[in-house]
C-alpha cells in the first residue's frame, strides 16, 4: 500500500456565515485545498442527525443526513429560500463555536420555508428518490415525526400504542 496523509476534520467545522460548516462552497474549496497541497484523505466525522447533546455519535439513523450540512446558500439559489428569510435570524454569536440551540430555531426556521417552496413544486425525480431510500426514509421519517408529535420527548415516554 502506497503512504498517503489526509486530514480529520468535521463539515461543522468549516467556515459558514450560517453557525455551521456545510456541503457548500467551503466544502468545494477545501477538497480544492486538499488537492493542491497533495492530501489524498479528507476523513470526516459522521455525517448523521445529531441527537440530545448534539454528538454525531449519537443519532436518530445511520442514514439521514445532519440537516444542518445542508447548504443554505444553494437553496437561495434554487429558489427555495430568499435573502429576506434570513431577516431576524440569529446564527451563533462566535464563529469559532457551534451554537447547536441557537442552529435548532434558526436552521429549522429556514428549512420549513424551503420545504414549502419545495412541496409546491417537487423536482420530477422526487419520488423516485423517495422509492429508491424507501428501506430508511419511511421508518425514519415516521420516527422523527412521532418524535416531534410528542415534544422531543425519548420514545420510551411517548404513550403505549407508539
Amino acid at each position: 500500500m502506497e503512504r498517503a496523509s489526509g486530514v480529520l476534520m468535521a463539515v461543522s467545522s468549516l467556515p459558514n456565515a450560517y453557525g455551521i460548516g456545510t456541503f457548500g462552497q467551503e466544502a468545494y474549496r477545501f477538497v480544492d485545498f486538499l488537492a493542491r497541497t497533495k492530501q489524498r484523505y479528507w476523513q470526516v466525522l459522521p455525517l448523521t442527525t445529531t441527537s440530545y447533546g448534539d454528538s454525531p455519535y449519537q443519532s436518530f439513523s445511520a442514514a439521514a443526513g445532519n440537516p444542518y450540512f445542508i447548504d443554505l446558500d444553494a437553496l437561495k439559489k434554487l429558489g427555495y429560500l430568499t435573502e429576506h428569510d434570513f431577516d431576524d435570524l440569529n446564527f451563533g454569536s462566535d464563529p469559532a463555536r457551534v451554537d447547536y440551540g441557537t442552529l435548532f430555531v434558526s436552521h429549522r426556521h429556514l428549512l420549513e420555508r424551503a420545504f414549502v417552496r419545495f412541496a409546491s413544486d417537487t423536482p420530477s425525480d422526487f419520488k423516485a428518490f423517495c422509492a429508491k431510500q424507501k428501506e430508511w426514509l419511511e421508518p425514519y421519517a415516521e420516527f422523527m415525526s412521532l418524535k416531534e408529535t410528542f415534544g422531543l420527548r425519548a420514545f420510551w415516554e411517548w404513550p403505549r400504542q407508539y
